[in-house]
C-alpha cells in the first residue's frame, strides 16, 4: 500500500513538473491578417480623413502601431497579394499584374507560402474573402487556396459579384455557395467568426486571412452606413459608407477575438493592397491618397503607400507611430519569425523581418534587397513602370529605362521636385542599381509578363479590362 502511494506521488510530481515546464513555454501567437481592397492612404480617420468614420480601425491603431510609411508590393491587387503570401516581389513569384478571369497567370505551387510554413509548425489556417491569385478559379487546372496551405476557405476569384450587396460568386472549399444575403465585408467577417467559433481545431494556434472586397468597385453600401454621410453626394455616400462598412466588419472580428479570449495572444495586421481607384472626381471611386501624388496603378507614393496597423498585446507598445518603411513582402518574414516558422533557404526572399522595429527594439533593420516595384500597366501619361527606394531616396523609371525621376521622400513626400539633374552622382548610382536589380528579378521569375497582356494577365490580343 505504501509502495503504491509512493508510486502515485511520483507520477503526480512528474505530471506537475511537465505542466510547469509547459506553462513556461509561451503559446505561439495567433494571426489575424485583414487586407482591404483599393483603400487609399488617407481613407481612414486615423490616417487623416476629415469625414470617413472608422472607429474600430482608429481604436485598433491606438492599441498598437500606426505605420505611416507602409507600402503594398504593387500598385494593383494580385501582385500585392502574392508578395504577402510568399515574401517575394511579384515579378519574381510570377504574379506580375492583376489576374483576369480565365488567365494563365497564377500563384504557382512551387512558391512557399506563409500558411504552408505555419501548417508545418501546427497552425490551423483559414482564408475568407477575395483571392485573386489565379485566373481559373475553383478549377483543377490551377492551384486554389487549399493548395497553398489553407485548411478552410471561402473566397471569390476577384470582386464580389454582382456587387458587394447579395453576392453570388463565393466558393467554400470548392463548392459554390450561391447567393448570400447581405453585404460583402460583414458576410466575410461572419464566415471568419464561424470558423473561429466552431470549425477550427482549437488545440492549435491559427492564421486567419480576411481579405475584404471593400472599397473596390462595384461598390454597394448598406444604407445604415451611407446615412452617416447624408449631406454628401450619392457617390460619396456610397464610397465613404463602404469604408465604414469595412470598419464595422473589422469591429465584429475584433469583438470575436475578445469574446473567445483570443485577443491577448493574437497579432492583428491591417493593411491594403494598393492606392485608391479612379481620379477621385467622379463615380464611386472617391478614395483619398492623402496628400500623396498618384493613385492605383501609379508608381508614385499614392499608388503604393497604404494604411498599416499592427496590434500585438504585450509586445507592441500601444499608441505608437513609426516612419520606418514596411512593404507587403515583409509580412512573410515578420510573421514567420514571430511564430517560429522556418523560412525557405532555396530561393530569394525580398521581404525582411520587421519585428525589431515593431516591438521597439530597433529603429530600422538591414534590408539587403532595396524596396522595388514594377507594373507595366502604369498610367501611359506617366510612362513610369518601376521604382526603387533606398533610404529616403526613390528612383522611378520607364520600362525601357529611357525616362527617370528622382525624389527625396523625407523632404518631398509629395514627389514634386525631380532631383536627377541636381544630384547627378546619386542618380547615376541608383540608376545602375535599379537596372541590375530589375534584371535579376526578371531573370528569376516566369516569363508570363513577356507573352501576356499587363492589363489582366490574358493573351496580348485581349482588350484591356478593369481590375
Amino acid at each position: 500500500m505504501r509502495l503504491r502511494s509512493l508510486l502515485l506521488l511520483s507520477v503526480c510530481l512528474s505530471l506537475f513538473t511537465v505542466s510547469a515546464r509547459a506553462a513556461d513555454v509561451p503559446a505561439k501567437p495567433n494571426i489575424l491578417f485583414i487586407l482591404a481592397d483599393d483603400l487609399g492612404y488617407g481613407d481612414l480617420g486615423c490616417f487623416g480623413h476629415p469625414r470617413i468614420k472608422s472607429p474600430n480601425l482608429d481604436a485598433l491603431a491606438g492599441q498598437g502601431i500606426r505605420l505611416t510609411q507602409c507600402y503594398s508590393a504593387s500598385a494593383v491587387c494580385s501582385p500585392s497579394r502574392s508578395a504577402i503570401l510568399t515574401g517575394r516581389t511579384p515579378h519574381r513569384n510570377g504574379v506580375y499584374t492583376w489576374i483576369a478571369e480565365g488567365a494563365e497567370v497564377h500563384l504557382r505551387t512551387s512558391e512557399v507560402t506563409l500558411p504552408e510554413i505555419l501548417k508545418e509548425i501546427g497552425y490551423a489556417t483559414c482564408h475568407v474573402g477575395k483571392w485573386h491569385l489565379n485566373g481559373k478559379f475553383n478549377s483543377p487546372d490551377q492551384p486554389q487556396p487549399g493548395d497553398h496551405g489553407y485548411d478552410h476557405w471561402m473566397a471569390t476569384q476577384n470582386n464580389a459579384a454582382p456587387s458587394h450587396m447579395n453576392p453570388k460568386n463565393f466558393v467554400r472549399n470548392g463548392k459554390p455557395v450561391g447567393e448570400l444575403q447581405g453585404f460583402s465585408a460583414p458576410l466575410v467577417a461572419d464566415e471568419a467568426i464561424d470558423w473561429l467559433s466552431s470549425k477550427r481545431d482549437k488545440s492549435k494556434p491559427f492564421l486567419l486571412s480576411v481579405w475584404a472586397h471593400e472599397p473596390h468597385l462595384p461598390i454597394e453600401s448598406d444604407p445604415q452606413f451611407m446615412k452617416l454621410y447624408a449631406d454628401l453626394s450619392p457617390d460619396f455616400q456610397q464610397h465613404h459608407g463602404n469604408v465604414t462598412q469595412l470598419d464595422s466588419a473589422v469591429g465584429k472580428l475584433l469583438k470575436a477575438l475578445d469574446d473567445q479570449k483570443l485577443a491577448e495572444n493574437t497579432i492583428v495586421v491591417f493593411t491594403a493592397d494598393n492606392g485608391p481607384e479612379g481620379d477621385g472626381t467622379k463615380g464611386r471611386t472617391r478614395g483619398s491618397p492623402g496628400d500623396l501624388r498618384g493613385r492605383k496603378r501609379s508608381m508614385y507614393e499614392g499608388g503604393i503607400r497604404v494604411p498599416g496597423i499592427v496590434r500585438w498585446p504585450g509586445k507592441i507598445k500601444p499608441g505608437t507611430t513609426i516612419e520606418t518603411p514596411v512593404v507587403g513582402s515583409d509580412w512573410f518574414a515578420t510573421l514567420a519569425t514571430a511564430t517560429g516558422g522556418k523560412m525557405p533557404t532555396d530561393r530569394t526572399i525580398d521581404g525582411v523581418n520587421m519585428l525589431p522595429v515593431l516591438t521597439g527594439q530597433a529603429a530600422s533593420v538591414e534590408r539587403p534587397i532595396p524596396l522595388y516595384w514594377r507594373l507595366n500597366m502604369s498610367p501611359p501619361k506617366e510612362n513610369l513602370h518601376m521604382a526603387m527606394r533606398v533610404g529616403d531616396w526613390k528612383l522611378l523609371a520607364s520600362q525601357d529605362f529611357s525616362n527617370f525621376e528622382l525624389y527625396n521622400l523625407k523632404s518631398d513626400p509629395q514627389e514634386k521636385t525631380d532631383l536627377k539633374a541636381t544630384d547627378a552622382p546619386r542618380f547615376e548610382a541608383m540608376r545602375k542599381q535599379l537596372e541590375t536589380l530589375n534584371a535579376q528579378i526578371i531573370k528569376e521569375g516566369p516569363d508570363w509578363w513577356t507573352r501576356l497582356s499587363p492589363n489582366g494577365g490574358g493573351p496580348k490580343k485581349d482588350k484591356p479590362r478593369k481590375d
